[in-house]
């Protein structure tokens, strides 16, 4: 009898080992793909550095995973990849399904990874030189947009080569995206002293052309770079930085300190990093979209000399749904795929670099084709009915851009890694949208959460899976552009299966939740 107790007690054992746990099995999925936005200051809703963090999200992180909108990833991996690729293979996506319908067990702790240490105010290390705007710019609540460049000195007494430029938004929810640019000249100070505010305002450009206007860029999803030795940017002695900051409508005033994070280079730079931007310049036809048509525009750019290629970042606004770059050599026999976004996100987006340099050799044409829904059907389109649309600054103006970022090419620049850099934060913009809610299995109250990509009157309601409205959750109230959250009593709503119904301006969206005793 002993020796049975035994085997079974041996054969318990090793099924609990093999059950799929956190400390083995999640912790590692967790840790590598969702900490580094998942973490306090940064822009994850909730922290998931624990077992106990994780666990109390653990319905939603399944059902965010299981439909892939979480964690953010725009570009097709098997069209083309690229250094700090964030998407879960189908294994990872049914092992945390397993976890959560086994109850979600810790497991051993003992065998658990520890969690990842990131560095404050940066993602990729301690910045040399540290600028900010000089106070809070008040961006007023006029639902406008708003182009503000700012002009803080960098207090550079001699020239420095740089190696990476790192933009840390303040203010998320209003921050549409950034551009820098170098100017050594004391014009835009003078600009910035003719204008009464913080900043002089300039929609597109600077007013002037600076020493160098493409220093750097920040858009809502981009990774900073760390360019590898011997290639980079360069900052002037007694230079300014401008820091021109779009920010998006807001219904209420809203203000911001962004900063920027200069890292120096420890090797003298032999080849500096050029941006190149394909635009309408580059197309065959006007960029513009007529109402109730999806519409296809296809630019091109011949390469006049080779270069080595580290990064490719198309960018569109809330009509785009596509983006598709590649080369294509004179005798058109041999094509190189750059990148392939099958389905825009106006949410995620930025440079995305290559997990080592790319040649491009000279003579190749680059082809840049985007896809713009201008349809009632697109959930994103500003305007229901649908509007004439064509080029413009304003997030509800469309845009069809590609930058590119090269440098000359030189013998075994295709052996040069760009993947040793460490992982960058994903910032997001707000776009109209019905987040899970929970807990789902809910009792006597429920927490919703929304985001606007304009300031909107909201309604949330809950239905039965007859249509029937069983109950006014928020009754056509105004938010602002952002992420909200409601909490609201569901104890008097009788068990059972209902729908969440989200109505904001013209975008509708619903969601299932089920009512427990």
């Amino acid at each position: 009898m002993k020796k049975i107790i035994f085997v079974l007690a041996t054969l318990l054992q090793l099924v609990v080992s093999a059950q799929v746990n956190f400390s083995e099995h999640i912790a590692p999925i967790i840790f590598d793909h969702c900490t580094k936005c998942h973490r306090e200051g940064e822009i994850g809703p909730m922290p998931l550095t624990t077992y106990e963090e994780v666990y109390a999200y653990a319905g939603n992180i399944e059902y965010v995973t299981s439909i892939r909108n979480m964690p953010p990833w725009m570009p097709d991996h098997n069209y083309s990849s690229f250094r700090d690729e964030n998407w879960l293979s189908e294994e990872e996506i049914n092992l945390i399904s397993e976890w959560v319908e086994n109850e979600m067990p810790q497991g051993d702790p003992e065998l658990q990874p520890p969690a990842p240490v990131f560095p404050s105010g940066s993602q990729i290390g301690v910045p040399d030189l540290v600028l900010t705007m000089a106070e809070p710019y008040l961006h007023h609540g006029l639902n406008a947009d708003q182009y503000q460049i700012f002009v803080i000195p960098t207090g550079m007494t001699e020239d420095k080569d740089i190696e990476a430029i790192e933009v840390r938004a303040d203010n998320k929810s209003i921050c549409h995206h950034a551009i820098l640019g170098i100017d050594t000249t004391g014009t835009a100070a003078t600009l910035d002293a003719d204008d009464e505010e913080y900043g002089y305002t300039q929609f597109g450009g600077y007013g002037f052309d600076p020493a160098d206007p493409f220093f750097g860029a920040w858009v809502p999803g981009a990774n900073p770079l760390v360019y590898p030795p011997t290639i980079g940017k360069k900052i002037f002695a007694g230079a300014d930085l401008l820091l021109q900051m779009h920010y998006g409508p807001s219904s209420i005033d809203q203000t911001d300190q962004t900063s920027v994070n200069i890292f120096f280079a420890d090797d003298p730079i032999q080849r500096y990093v050029v941006t190149y931007p394909i635009s309408p310049n580059d197309l065959d036809q006007p960029f513009v979209i007529p109402p109730n048509t999806v519409k296809t525009f296809h630019g091109k750019v011949e390469v006049p000399f080779s270069v080595s290629l580290i990064g490719v970042a198309p960018h569109g606004h809330l009509l785009c749904s596509s983006y598709e770059v590649y080369a294509v050599s004179p005798n058109e026999q041999d094509t190189i795929p750059m990148i392939h976004i099958p389905e825009w996100n106006f949410n995620w987006q930025g440079l995305y670099a290559y997990p080592n340099m790319k040649l491009i050799p000279q003579g190749y044409t680059v082809h840049c084709i985007g896809t713009f829904d201008n349809t009632a059907n697109n959930p994103s389109n500003p305007n229901i009915p649908p509007e004439w649309v064509s080029w413009g600054e304003s997030t509800y103006d469309e845009m069809y851009l590609c930058f590119l970022q090269f440098v000359p090419y030189h013998a075994g620049d295709e052996n040069i890694s760009l993947a040793a850099a460490n992982e960058a934060d994903m910032m997001v913009y707000p776009a109209t949208q019905l987040f899970p809610s929970y807990p789902n299995p809910a009792r006597e109250k429920v927490t919703i959460g929304f985001s606007l990509a304009t300031p909107e009157k909201v309604e949330l309601s809950l239905f039965d899976t007859q249509g029937k409205l069983v109950k006014k959750l928020v009754n056509n109230t105004m938010y602002p552009t952002g992420r909200h959250k409601v909490s609201v009593p569901v104890g008097d709503v009788s068990d059972g299966l209902y729908v969440v119904h989200l109505r904001a301006g013209a975008t509708t969206q619903s969601q299932q939740l089920l009512i427990t005793p």
